[in-house]
C-alpha cells in the first residue's frame, strides 16, 4: 500500500492544545450542513411554490431536480477543483457563491429562473461537503480524529432529518422564500472565520506549482462524462417514478445515456496520470468497502426520511410540523450519540461499531413492520431513535477507517469519493423506496379486491349493518349501500397503503442485516496518521 509522504507537523500533530481545531471544526460543520439542508428544506414548499408562481406541482418538483442534478455533477469533481484552484480558495468561493445563488433562488419571480438559479447553487454548493470533511480531518489530531468525523456526522446526518420540519416551519410562518434567503446571512457570517482559520496543506501549494509548471489542462474529455454521466443518472432517480420508469422514452433514454459515459468515464480515468476523481483508490479494498457500507447508509437513511413522514401524514392524518416532531428525536439522538462513538473509534475495533450499527438499525426497521394506522406517536418516535441510534454508529467509524487507509495527499479526493457515495445512495434510496411503496400498494389492493365479491359472506354481513346503521338516516335503502362500499373501499386503500409501507420497512431492514458481513472487510491501517493538519 502506497504510504503517506512525510510532512512538516506543528502543533496539533504533535500533541499540543487543539484550541485552533476546536475554533474551526463548528464553523466548518455549518457549511456543510448549510449545503446539506437545501437537499430537502424545500420538499414541503412545493405546493406554495407552485401557486405563488402559477405552476403545476410536477413543475415544480424541477426546483428539487434541478438542485440534485448539478450537484452529483460536481460532488465527485471537488477533490481536483481543491487541489487545483488550493482548498481554502474553493471553499470560500463555494459558500460565497451559493449565499449568492440562495439570494437569487429567494427573490426569483418565475418558476424558470428558480429551477435556473437552483442548479446554480447545486452546483456551486457542491464542494462544500467533501472539503468541509477532508478540512476537519486534516486539522484534527491523531487523538481527535474520531471526534472530527463526529461533527461533520452530525452536520450531513441531522440536517436531512430537520430539514423538512424547518421547511415547513418556515413556510408557514414566513414565506417560502426564507427556504432559500436564511442561507444568505449564515454564509456570510461564516465566511470571514473561513478566511481567518483555514490554511492549506503544504501538498496543495506543490501540487499547484506541478500543474502551473507542465501547463494547466482541464480534462475535458473526463469532465464531459461524468456531468453527463452522473446529470443523467440523477435525472432518472428524480423522475422515474413520475414517468413510469422504462415505459418512458425520456428515462430509458437518459437511462442509456448514464451507463455508456460513466463506463467511459471509468475507462478513461483509470490509465489517466492525473485523474479529476482519483479512482484508483478503489483499489484499497477498505475503502472501496467503506464506499459501500456509506451508499447503503445514504440508502436506508434518506430513504426511510421519506417514508415516515409520508406514512403518518397520508395514513394517520399528522401534519407536516407534526410529522416532523416525530422524526426530529431520532436526528437529536444521532447528535448526542456522534461525540460518544467519536471517542470510542479510537478505543474499540471500528468493524465492530459498524456491525453493532447496522444491527441496531435493522432491528429498527423490522420493528417498524408491526406498526398500523392504530399505533400512537409515542411509539413510532421511540423506533424513529432506536434507528437513529444505528445511525450513529456508522458514520464516524466508516469514514475513520475509509481515510486510514490512503496517503495525505489524497484526503480531498477520498472525501469527494465518499461523500458522493452517500448522496447517490441517499438518491437511489429514495427512488426505491418510493417506487415500491406505489408498486406494492397496487399488489395488495389487487388482493384485497378479490375478497370483495358478492359471494362473499363477510361483504353480506357488512352490507346488512350498513343498512341497520343507515336505516333511520337521510340515506337509505340504496344510497346507505353506496356509502358503505364507499367507506369499505377507502378503507381498502387504506390498508394497502399500510401494508406497502410495512413491505418497505422490512426490505431496509432485511437489506441493513445483509450489510454486517461486508463490515469484516473493513481494515483499519496500523498505526495510520492523520493528514497534515492545515490550521495554524
Amino acid at each position: 500500500m502506497e504510504s503517506a509522504p512525510a510532512l512538516p507537523t506543528n502543533h496539533l500533530a504533535s500533541g499540543a492544545p487543539p484550541v485552533r481545531f476546536w475554533a474551526i471544526a463548528p464553523v466548518v460543520a455549518m457549511a456543510a450542513f448549510m449545503e446539506v439542508l437545501d437537499l430537502s428544506i424545500a420538499n414541503v414548499s412545493l405546493l406554495h411554490i407552485a401557486g405563488s408562481l402559477s405552476a403545476s406541482k410536477s413543475q415544480a418538483t424541477w426546483v428539487l431536480t434541478s438542485y440534485t442534478v448539478t450537484n452529483a455533477i460536481i460532488l465527485p469533481l471537488s477533490g481536483w477543483l481543491a487541489s487545483t484552484l488550493g482548498r481554502k480558495r474553493y471553499f470560500m468561493a463555494s459558500i460565497g457563491a451559493f449565499s449568492i445563488a440562495s439570494l437569487l433562488s429567494g427573490l426569483a419571480p418565475t418558476l424558470g429562473s428558480l429551477v435556473f438559479f437552483r442548479a446554480i447553487q447545486g452546483l456551486v454548493g457542491g464542494g462544500l461537503q467533501p472539503n468541509a470533511q477532508a478540512i476537519l480531518s486534516d486539522a484534527a489530531p491523531p487523538e481527535k480524529r474520531g471526534m472530527a468525523f463526529a461533527l461533520y456526522g452530525m452536520a450531513v446526518v441531522f440536517a436531512p432529518a430537520i430539514g423538512p420540519t424547518l421547511g415547513g416551519w418556515i413556510t408557514d410562518h414566513m414565506s417560502w422564500r426564507w427556504v432559500f434567503l436564511i442561507n444568505v446571512p449564515v454564509g456570510f457570517l461564516i465566511l470571514p472565520l473561513i478566511k481567518s482559520l483555514v490554511r492549506d496543506p503544504p501538498h496543495f501549494a506543490q501540487t499547484r506549482a506541478l500543474r502551473r509548471k507542465n501547463g494547466f489542462r482541464l480534462d475535458y474529455i473526463g469532465f464531459s462524462l461524468i456531468a453527463l454521466g452522473l446529470g443523467s443518472l440523477q435525472v432518472v432517480l428524480d423522475r422515474g417514478q413520475q414517468n413510469d420508469w422504462f415505459s418512458s422514452t425520456l428515462i430509458l433514454s437518459m437511462t442509456a445515456v448514464a451507463a455508456l459515459t460513466l463506463l467511459g468515464f471509468v475507462a478513461w480515468e483509470w490509465v489517466r496520470n492525473d485523474p479529476i476523481v482519483d479512482l484508483q483508490l478503489f483499489k484499497n479494498p477498505a475503502f472501496a468497502a467503506a464506499n459501500v457500507l456509506m451508499f447503503m447508509l445514504g440508502f436506508i437513511l434518506l430513504g426511510t426520511t421519506v417514508l415516515l413522514p409520508l406514512y403518518v401524514q397520508s395514513l394517520m392524518g399528522y401534519t407536516a410540523v407534526e410529522a416532523g416532531l416525530l422524526l426530529s428525536p431520532g436526528g437529536l439522538i444521532i447528535m448526542l450519540l456522534m461525540p460518544l462513538v467519536g471517542q470510542l473509534t479510537g478505543r474499540v475495533d471500528p468493524r465492530w461499531l459498524v456491525g453493532f450499527g447496522f444491527v441496531i438499525l435493522g432491528i429498527a426497521m423490522l420493528t417498524l413492520t408491526g406498526v398500523d394506522t392504530e399505533t400512537n406517536f409515542q411509539t413510532i418516535m421511540w423506533i424513529r431513535i432506536l434507528q437513529g441510534s444505528g445511525m450513529a454508529f456508522l458514520f464516524i467509524p466508516i469514514n475513520t477507517v475509509a481515510f486510514s487507509t490512503i496517503p495525505v495527499t489524497k484526503s480531498s479526493n477520498a472525501s469527494a469519493i465518499i461523500n458522493m457515495s452517500r448522496n447517490i445512495g441517499g438518491s437511489f434510496g429514495i427512488s426505491f423506496a418510493t417506487t415500491l411503496l406505489i408498486r406494492q400498494a397496487q399488489f395488495h389492493q389487487n388482493v384485497l379486491v378479490r375478497h370483495i365479491n358478492p359471494f362473499n359472506p363477510n361483504l353480506q354481513a357488512y352490507l346488512a349493518k350498513a343498512h341497520s346503521a343507515f336505516a333511520h338516516g337521510i340515506q337509505a335503502g340504496s344510497s346507505s349501500t353506496g356509502e358503505a362500499m364507499g367507506f369499505l373501499y377507502r378503507n381498502l386503500l387504506q390498508q394497502s397503503s399500510m401494508l406497502a409501507y410495512i413491505d418497505d420497512f422490512r426490505v431496509m431492514g432485511v437489506i441493513s442485516l445483509a450489510m454486517i458481513p461486508l463490515v469484516f472487510l473493513l481494515r483499519q491501517k496500523k498505526g495510520a496518521k492523520p493528514a497534515h493538519p492545515i490550521v495554524e
